[in-house]
């Protein structure tokens, strides 16, 4: 099924290749123009073409001459020609495609094309990378192409300040990773005022590699959440402690496969005797069970040095496909703190999303997508469905000479580790160069003690020491280089032989005190020199190192990913050198002990191999396919589920964060405002007057609550006394007189703070509002995803029922918005600072989003403080729990006597008369002044 599904994906590819093809000799037949052109002819291409654009004339025809402007600029700067397979590349990345181009084929060049040829439109073009470093060192970099085209390069990194994020946006290319990208995105939806967004839109993206970033990093959401009230429980230590009591397989099961336990008969009574209770499953006793399963899990299923390590007391998570730290990230759900408590580390309180969105709604956000990656048409299915994304295969500049040997398999880790070594010594002493990539920090640090042992100098690559690591990487093909490295997936600096003479040289610029931004003029004159003596050195270096073989890589282990085990192949045989590669397992790897091992081990049991000897057989290269598709299956249904939830609440962050950016881009909220009162009051009336006659309604609870809504300033009496009598009164004449009192409460309102400032306060109090109870209805939509499964047990469909209950909680938040927002209106205390729309202090109202230093950014968990806080008329500070608790705690009595405001402020006596009044609540006010 699935090469059916290849066969129709591909349709049409040899078409788009000869399109390709075209554009390439296009440029090919501008060069020797392009190379006739001063420093400053070519300069001024830019501002030709940006005019030419202005005039009408499409990218796709401006193309051939963009693209030759930055061959030549790339030649004249950094002394690198872009190839034509390298521009056809470009054109794909141009046209909205994703371009699987070989390990070493130039990918970090090849996007400066289409980033320059999309930068002529004027609205900024993002470059998105795998990590900080790559993003800094490839914004220098290529930014010096730029820079001679008389473009600007900017670049996003965790810890700037939103004023220096402004600037890196207004760059005509902006670099970054995908998390920083995400959380500006979050963050300009939590802002307080239009100058504090950072972003410009989302007009084009070049994603560097795509698959690690769109496939898999989709499972984990982008989250920024604040710490919810109260401290972290101490439930999670004490259960920690008990779970070391419990035996596995005794008192609970473990399964692997689905990452769940399941606690027995003879431990449930164990936790019973331990917390000395009757029955752990009495509804009082509930919440103990989720700590019971939460501390088990961290237990069993959470390994140190493998999925997560534990440095400077804190518990950091390791990223399974790219073996690095994940700053700043969490497990959600109570599991974090599980595995803090197991480890003895201080336990930190459980957080409250403030605003979340997964990166696959986040990238559908850009006009234009597009993508490179050496190992792309394994998920080609998934990036059309999910980013209606096509693959498209570009060939090599030269001929691959690798050659990929078939695996070894042992029947213990133990002996296989043993003759990975034994190789490796082999290989060192000939003076090959070897990358061996582990899948863990636990097996590579268990492998380098093994080499030591044996006194093989090698590098670790790993989570502990990730801050070397492109130093590392650049030097792994150097002559008896042995490189142990955790996955290498994106790890995004080529591993050459002999050494990579591009980083060599910046580095030894950087010594020189040099900088491309800093002093570009003495960075470019220095340059040619320094590139030119290093790229001597590292070429003789090369020369040796192919004699031997070239790059050996080697797998310990295969992945749950094809993609990351071709990505760790890919490493050698870059650019048509020579490069060998093969993989040892045994039958104890994760891989094979959970999925599908059985015919493997009958095999190697029937035949009474010893642990040291090794077998190549189909039957188990074919197991090893089966259990590798079988997690990709498992990882493709868990994304495409992620994705069909999020649907539903994309479509409500949409309109939230739509709604949003219109109030802080100025919109005038007077007729919204208007609606809200209508609404609120119009609702609480028909809750009051709902059933039996006028004689039965109790017009004291109505009054009551209406105070907490705004100062009431018509009586009940008066009421009774326009209609002749109380049984005389009906529902509509009570809404209309109630709803004319509230306006002209308004209007006074509007007279006390003047319209400037109470267009102010009137934009304060909705954003405000908004963002509380978007952050309160995503809490509701968690605590809804996580029992919905549920249903399935009732013969409902679980994202039906999400969608409907999703939509009844949406609408529940919105009548709550209307609601809070006319209460804070009138009940808030309000001084008038000075002129203009800004001159006004709202006590007790307070930008949702916390300072820029209070965050953390990475997915999916970051420090934020969202609270509203809201003065009674004895100045307390009082939280809200519910509207209604939140309106009377806030509620202002109605004024004692005449020419006073809610609050008793002076009103304008030299406000212009009101029209004739038309009920007895206008007559009322009007007399009173």
């Amino acid at each position: 099924m699935a090469n059916v599904l290849e066969r129709v994906l591909r349709v049409g590819e040899g078409r788009l290749l000869r399109r390709l093809k075209n554009y390439a000799e296009a440029v090919n037949q501008l060069e020797d123009d392009f190379i006739a052109l001063t420093d400053d002819e070519l300069r001024n291409e830019t501002v030709e073409l940006r005019e030419r654009y202005s005039n009408g004339e499409s990218l796709d025809d401006l193309l051939p001459e963009a693209f030759a402007a930055v061959r030549e600029a790339s030649r004249r700067t950094l002394g690198m020609r872009p190839f034509d397979v390298q521009l056809m590349g470009g054109a794909a990345l141009h046209l909205g495609n994703i371009a699987e181009m070989k390990t070493g084929e130039g990918k970090t060049l090849v996007a400066v094309l289409p980033a320059y040829l999309n930068a002529i439109a004027s609205r900024g073009v993002h470059v998105i990378t795998v990590n900080d470093y790559l993003a800094s060192y490839q914004s220098e970099l290529m930014g010096r192409i730029f820079r001679a085209l008389g473009m600007t390069t900017g670049v996003i990194l965790s810890g700037q300040n939103p004023e220096e994020r402004r600037q890196q946006y207004a760059a005509d290319i902006t670099y970054g990773t995908n998390n920083e990208f995400g959380f500006d995105y979050l963050r300009d939806n939590m802002a307080w005022q239009a100058q504090d967004m950072v972003q410009r839109g989302h007009y084009y993206a070049v994603v560097d590699e795509v698959d690690s970033i769109l496939i898999d990093e989709a499972r984990t959401p982008l989250i920024i959440s604040g710490p919810a009230s109260g401290e972290a429980n101490r439930w999670f230590t004490e259960f920690a402690g008990l779970a070391k009591k419990l035996v596995a397989d005794v008192d609970y099961e473990v399964d692997e496969k689905k990452r769940t336990v399941g606690v027995l008969e003879p431990g449930i009574e164990k936790v019973e005797d331990y917390l000395g209770i009757d029955n752990l499953y009495e509804s009082a006793n509930t919440p103990l069970i989720s700590f019971l399963n939460n501390s088990i899990k961290a237990s069993a299923l959470f390994k140190k040095d493998k999925d997560y390590v534990v440095m400077n007391g804190e518990v950091l998570i390791v990223d399974e496909h790219t073996g690095r730290i994940l700053v700043g990230r969490r497990y959600n759900e109570g599991i974090h703190q599980a595995i803090e408590a197991k480890e003895g580390v201080q336990v930190k309180a459980e957080n409250q999303t403030l605003a979340t969105v997964t990166l696959q709604n986040y990238f559908r956000l850009y006009g234009k997508l597009s993508g490179m990656t050496g190992t792309a048409e394994t998920e080609a299915a998934e990036f059309m469905s999910t980013y209606k994304l096509g693959v498209v295969a570009i060939p090599t500049n030269k001929p691959m000479l690798r050659k990929d040997q078939p695996d070894l398999v042992y029947k213990s880790e133990l002996g296989k580790f043993e003759q990975v070594v034994e190789d490796i010594v082999v290989r060192h002493a000939a003076g090959q160069p070897v990358l061996v990539g582990t899948t863990s920090v636990e097996k590579s640090e268990l492998l380098s003690k093994m080499l030591a042992k044996r006194g093989v100098k090698h590098e670790v690559l790993n989570a502990k020491n990730h801050a070397r690591e492109a130093a590392i990487v650049a030097q792994a093909g150097r002559l008896g280089a042995v490189t142990v490295a955790t996955n290498m997936a994106g790890r995004g600096t080529d591993v050459m032989l002999g050494g990579n003479a591009e980083f060599l040289a910046v580095a030894q610029m950087n010594d020189k005190g040099l900088s491309p931004i800093d002093s570009p003029e003495e960075y470019e004159a220095a340059w040619d020199d320094v590139f030119a003596t290093v790229k001597t050195d590292v070429e003789s270096e090369a020369q040796k190192v192919v004699e031997v073989g070239g790059l050996y890589v080697l797998g310990t282990e295969r992945h749950e990913s094809r993609r990351i085990d071709n990505q760790l192949r890919g490493r050698s045989g870059r650019q048509g050198d020579p490069g060998e590669s093969r993989f040892y397992l045994s039958l104890q790897d994760d891989l094979m002990r959970l999925f599908n091992s059985g015919a493997a081990e009958s095999l190697m049991g029937r035949g009474g191999i010893d642990d040291d000897v090794a077998i190549e057989s189909k039957i188990v290269s074919r197991a090893i396919q089966s259990a590798q598709s079988q997690v990709e299956g498992r990882n493709a249904e868990i994304r495409k589920n992620v994705l069909k939830y999020d649907d539903v609440l994309n479509r409500q962050r949409e309109a939230i964060y739509g709604d949003r950016r219109h109030i802080l881009e100025g919109d005038d909220l007077q007729d919204r405002v208007t609606r809200f009162l209508d609404d609120v009051v119009t609702e609480v009336v028909d809750v009051h007057t709902a059933e039996g006659h006028s004689d039965d309604w109790d017009f004291d609870a109505l009054w009551t609550e209406l105070r907490t809504l705004y100062p009431v300033g018509i009586t009940i009496d008066e009421v009774v006394q326009e209609a002749g009598s109380r049984g005389k009164i009906s529902e509509k004449m009570l809404r209309d007189e109630i709803l004319s009192d509230a306006h002209v409460a308004y209007e006074n309102r509007t007279k006390q703070l003047g319209e400037p400032g109470m267009r102010e306060l009137e934009r304060r109090v909705v954003l405000s509002v908004i963002d509380r109870r978007w952050r309160d209805h995503l809490y509701e939509m968690d605590y809804l995803k996580d029992g919905i499964g549920l249903r399935a047990m009732a013969q409902r469909d679980p994202l039906v029922e999400y969608q409907r209950e999703g939509f009844a909680l949406y609408q529940s938040m919105m009548g709550q918005i209307r609601e809070e927002s006319v209460g804070f209106l009138f009940n808030l205390e309000v001084e008038v600072t000075g002129d203009g729309a800004n001159a006004i202090a709202a006590r007790g109202l307070q930008n949702n989003s916390a300072p820029v230093e209070k965050l953390s950014y990475s997915a999916p968990s970051a420090d934020a403080n969202g609270e509203v806080e809201v003065r009674n008329q004895r100045g307390q500070v009082q939280k809200a729990e519910t509207a209604r608790a939140q309106r009377q705690q806030a509620v202002a009595q109605a004024p004692a006597g005449g020419g006073t405001g809610a609050f008793g402020q002076k009103l304008d006596d030299g406000a212009p008369e009101a029209q004739a009044p038309v009920n007895r609540a206008q007559r009322r006010a009007q007399g009173k002044k």
